[in-house]
């Protein structure tokens, strides 16, 4: 776990292989979003696309970091990837929880917020990312 908040680039750099792996078998699967009365859809491909790329440019930022000698707030890290994965992982579990009867709207409607305040949460984590990168540049070398 040491090597990890040391090296955070690499949990990132080798998430992108599993992230393509699951829009290359997810199909023509879409994500449906819906916001009052508006439906935004976003195709499986596309997201984890996106997905892989901003996974890319965080951990080759930790990467230059890293070798540019630059130390980095190893709490700012933890927050940083904890909030990253830890929401990723609590998507995907709440999201095997919606119910499909009509008699459970006041359920989904409650998860709907829940997921929600950890996507929030996990933006606000990503904003971590440039202050921990500012962070080290404004800190002097090791």
């Amino acid at each position: 776990m040491n090597k990890l908040i040391e090296k955070p680039y690499l949990i990132f750099l080798l998430a992108i292989p599993i992230i393509m792996l699951i829009g290359i078998l997810s199909g023509d699967a879409v994500l449906d979003i819906n916001v009052h009365d508006t439906f935004y859809v976003i195709g499986w491909n596309q997201l984890t696309l996106i997905s892989s790329i901003l996974f890319g440019i965080i951990g080759i930022g930790y990467w230059i970091m890293q070798k540019g000698n630059r130390k980095l707030s190893k709490s700012l890290n933890w927050i940083h990837i904890g909030l990253t994965f830890g929401g990723i992982l609590i998507l995907l579990i709440l999201n095997q929880l919606y119910r499909i009867e009509i008699m459970n709207l006041e359920y989904n409607i409650n998860l709907t917020l829940i997921i929600t305040l950890i996507v929030l949460l996990m933006i606000v984590g990503q904003i971590i990312f440039p202050i921990n990168i500012i962070y080290g540049l404004i800190k002097k070398k090791n």
